[in-house]
């Protein structure tokens, strides 16, 4: 056999694309192509059932080589390797210090300390650090915005009395002037004059990442992802042209921008993003023309420097789609989540720990949250090979598409002025803000499916203590608060149907909700499924039933079980022997639902049956109706 030449296939002929559709059509039966199987995405273009290696042809992205501008397939080029991020809220810097040494110990190569402003001194910043080898790890720190410049200096004056080698240190300091803006409505400072004095501070300090841009923020408020990207991008260039206007050297700011991405659940989206994330802002620091402020051998055809071009990516999964019901679903979202990030080539990242929505993360969930990424680095080996995704025709479609989409609304944010104005203006507020308005009734319609929540919940979970830990505005939640721009809404995706059951649960009145199946097997125990899933998204009990003889069986069963509602589970053609006769048994002692569309509906309306339940109605609107009738 190890001497056998025979290739894999060879007695199958190839087949071409007009096979591949003729066969397709025919199993279509007659159905509309286009309607059928083509998916046209949040983002605004269409994605076909398959590809083949027709559809890279004229694709530039497949000319593109790992390590090399513009960088779509990777800045690193023998490697894929990621840093694995914690962050940390500093209550005290001795304890903040204890954990960091633990953690350091158990995979973690990227600690994220948020510290309070007035406390800091060289002796908080000693303590903080202590025994940590700072050229080891990556280091990043968040802190109020108008303390950001004095804690360069607390940094850059540690790191000297420690005698650091500063080529080895990696790190970053939070300042975002645009996102505390759009998070929390204020404008404070001049970011110009900051984001010149934060550069002067860490000029010894090569590789500390000082500007940032947060697209986490756009992320978790709903966007799209072509949003997410699109507005990244004029983000980061409203730094490039502000600061060079002011004198800075292109490729100094380009240096210092640390670009921060969410990650949705949209696996193969996702991982195109980053790809072409990487290629459009290269494209972006390039045409700034930055001159190396060091002699290097990575250069363009015009001396331009080309490490300036490389994108620094920290990602972090969404808290868009995180749950507090079925919470531990979360670890699979967020799994999903970290593999489209590593898949495409970020080089840190945060995974959420699962508990997040209702309470701090413990010690337990922040564990999990590090084993996800270890797993994906030493039991999957996603850190050995750069751009995994590269070549695969559905990818580097994807990557185009995602690309154009993100470039046309970079260049209208451009055009319109910039990135800062669209944020006075509010356009990018209310642009994000309708986004998450479309997702919850995409959610409320389950287009949109949150498992354990919307769909498939677990009927018997309480949530007990637990309540959801909401993003707060300025004044700590106060909606009557001054602010100095519109803001973006970080409702979460299951919020409202999580506050539908939260009522529910507090009403102390669990509804009871009884399925009278009759008629055809199947399509009576199809019926039911849909139903019981359906109510118990709200938190009622429900019980489901092999079959009746007669509805008036099913009636007097239900009765007997003190159901408060009785849903009539048969198919569409029985309802019109079965729904009034078992409506008028049920005579008003219980809501009486019907789990189907018929063709009948309106002669079973015209008896009085107000309720059905199908895939057309709103799963929101209507169990909230049925709370108001339920739980007085």
């Amino acid at each position: 056999m190890a001497d056998s030449k025979e290739k894999l296939f060879s007695d199958f002929s190839p087949v071409s694309t007009d096979q591949w559709m003729d066969k397709v059509t025919a199993d279509l039966k007659g159905a509309d192509y286009e309607k059928k199987l083509v998916w046209k995405t949040n983002e605004g273009f269409k994605v076909k059932p398959f590809y083949r290696m027709e559809d890279l042809e004229g694709l530039k992205t497949t000319e593109a080589l790992p390590g090399v501008f513009p960088y779509l397939r990777g800045t690193k080029k023998n490697s894929n390797a990621w840093l694995v991020r914690q962050e940390i809220r500093v209550e005290s810097p001795e304890q903040a210090n204890a954990k960091a040494l633990d953690i350091l110990n158990k995979g973690v190569d990227s600690l994220s300390f948020h510290v309070k402003a007035k406390e800091l001194d060289a002796n908080y910043i000693a303590t903080l650090l202590k025994d940590i080898c700072a050229d080891c790890v990556e280091l990043n720190f968040s802190v109020c915005q108008g303390h950001a410049v004095g804690l360069a200096n607390l940094l850059v004056e540690y790191f000297q009395k420690k005698d650091y080698d500063v080529t080895k240190l990696q790190g970053s300091i939070n300042f975002d002037y645009f996102d505390k803006m759009i998070s929390k409505g204020k404008e404070k400072g001049d970011m110009v004059q900051t984001a010149k004095a934060l550069i002067e501070a860490t000029q010894s300090l090569p590789f500390y990442r000082v500007l940032n841009v947060h697209a986490i923020s756009l992320n978790n408020a709903g966007a799209y992802i072509s949003q997410e990207l699109g507005y990244a991008l004029a983000w980061g260039n409203e730094y490039m042209s502000q600061l060079t206007e002011a004198g800075v050297p292109a490729a100094v700011v380009a240096k210092k921008i640390k670009f921060h991405f969410g990650v949705s659940s949209n696996y193969f989206l996702e991982i195109a993003k980053f790809r072409a994330a990487r290629m459009l802002w290269a494209n972006i620091v390039a045409s700034y023309n930055p001159q190396c402020v060091r002699d290097c051998d990575n250069k363009g055809l015009n001396g331009e420097c080309r490490c300036a071009a490389k994108m620094k990516v920290h990602a972090e999964t969404s808290t868009f789609n995180l749950t507090l019901y079925d919470a531990h679903v979360n670890l699979l979202r967020t799994q999903t989540e970290a593999m489209s990030a590593a898949l495409g080539g970020v080089d840190s990242m945060t995974v959420s720990p699962f508990d997040k929505t209702y309470q701090m993360p413990d010690e337990f969930s922040e564990r999990l949250a590090r084993n996800q990424q270890l797993l994906l680095k030493e039991e999957s080996h996603f850190d050995k090979v750069v751009d995994a995704a590269g070549g695969s025709y559905y990818i580097e479609n994807l990557t185009v598409s995602i690309a154009k989409q993100a470039w046309e609304l970079f260049l209208s944010v451009v055009e319109a002025g910039g990135f800062y104005a669209a944020l006075k203006a509010g356009t990018v507020q209310a642009a994000v803000n309708e986004s998450n308005k479309a997702r919850h009734k995409a959610v409320a319609q389950r287009r949109e499916i949150l498992l354990g929540t919307n769909q498939y919940p677990n009927f018997t979970e309480v949530a007990g203590e637990k309540r959801p830990i909401e993003a707060k505005c300025c004044c700590g939640g106060n909606d009557t608060c001054e602010k100095d721009v519109d803001t973006l809404n970080f409702e979460r995706a299951a919020s409202q149907f999580e506050a539908l059951r939260l009522q529910t649960e507090a009403s102390g009145k669990r509804p009871k909700a009884f399925m009278l199946t009759i008629g055809n097997l199947a399509m009576r125990q199809a019926r039911a499924q849909y139903a019981c899933n359906f109510l118990g998204c709200a938190g009622y009990e429900v019980v489901d039933n092999l079959g009746f003889e007669t509805v008036e069986a099913g009636v007097e069963a239900a009765m007997a079980a003190n159901a408060d509602v009785v849903v009539l589970c048969s198919s569409d053609d029985e309802y019109a022997q079965y729904a009034i006769p078992a409506f008028k048994a049920v005579d008003g002692r219980a809501v009486f639902i019907v789990a189907g569309n018929p063709e009948c509906t309106d002669e079973l309306k015209a008896a009085g049956i107000e309720n059905f339940i199908h895939v057309r109605v709103n799963v929101l609107e209507t169990l909230k109706d049925l709370n108001a009738k339920l739980l007085k």
